[in-house]
């Protein structure tokens, strides 16, 4: 059930087929959209949200897949719709037309898998169901934050995109099955039409594309504690961090994050990392 004055047949898209260039050597053998944080991947930390919303199951939620698509279909299983693009990934608004089929004449809420977003718990703030509300269903409309720089390339309004977007039926249907991005192929359209909402976001955003904004991310999950997975053995000590399933950590680590199944050896002073397997160290903040 969806809240009353919202499109009956909303349906949602989350898009997890990039390959997370910006993240390697993390993502050579995780898809970003599977990259945890806070031990949470980041694509359930998006299913969760649209289920929040009341958008859940095969026939409401999709999810694109190209980049190590097979771990992304395993892990998605029958949560969602998925759709499975051949060669390389055809980008945002690319990923969406390839849906067409299945959007079948309904409105999109559209999100980034890699977009990691804390509503405000200390007061009332708009989160991504603002985008909802009040909604003619023939604008576009963008979830935003205040740019630094207002006239900054890449901001609409004065804002930074947040992660998620609202897109009509009558937009959708035309998109070609190409490779493109929803920044040019929509987004600036609608712009220069008058016709592009942004909606501020109230929460703590981070985009995670970048070991920094990944690192911060799961910093703000820790909420200045540690956040430890139950299987996990730590006989060394850690502060502000976040420690993965079936992890071991018998040296020290500060303000990092420890991947599933990763070592941290005695004697190993860790800060501002994320570190994967037995050894594989990658530097996100100022101490080295």
């Amino acid at each position: 059930m969806t809240r009353a004055g919202w499109p009956e047949d909303l349906c949602a898209v989350v898009l997890a087929a990039g390959e997370g260039t910006r993240l390697r050597p993390l993502t050579e053998r995780v898809p970003k959209a599977l990259c945890p944080v806070g031990n949470v991947p980041l694509l359930d930390r998006a299913l969760d949200r649209l289920a929040g919303l009341g958008l859940t199951g095969p026939a409401r939620v999709a999810v694109n897949a190209c980049y190590l698509a097979d771990q992304v279909v395993a892990h998605v299983g029958d949560r969602a719709h998925l759709s499975v693009e051949p060669g390389d990934p055809l980008g945002t608004a690319g990923g969406v037309a390839n849906l067409r089929d299945w959007i079948d004449g309904r409105p999109v809420l559209v999100g980034n898998a890699d977009a990691y977003l804390a509503d405000p718990t200390t007061a009332p703030g708009p989160d991504v169901a603002a985008l909802l509300d009040g909604w003619d269903q023939d604008s576009v409309r963008l979830l935003g934050q205040p740019a630094a720089d207002p006239a900054a390339p890449g901001t609409f309004a004065g804002h930074c995109f947040t992660g998620f977007s609202l897109l009509p039926w009558r937009l959708v249907r035309d998109l070609p099955v190409v490779f493109s991005d929803l920044v040019r192929a929509m987004w600036r359209p609608a712009e220069a039409a008058g016709t592009l909402d942004v909606v501020p976001y109230g929460g703590t955003f981070y985009d995670t594309g970048t070991p920094a904004d990944y690192l911060a991310a799961n910093l703000h999950a820790t909420a200045g504690g540690v956040l430890v997975d139950a299987s996990a053995t730590v006989t060394g000590s850690c502060v502000e961090s976040v420690v993965g399933a079936h992890a071991t950590v018998g040296g020290d680590v500060r303000r990092s994050v420890i991947w599933p199944g990763a070592t941290v050896w005695h004697g190993e002073h860790l800060w501002d990392v994320i570190r994967f397997g037995d050894d594989g160290t990658v530097h996100a903040g100022a101490h080295r």
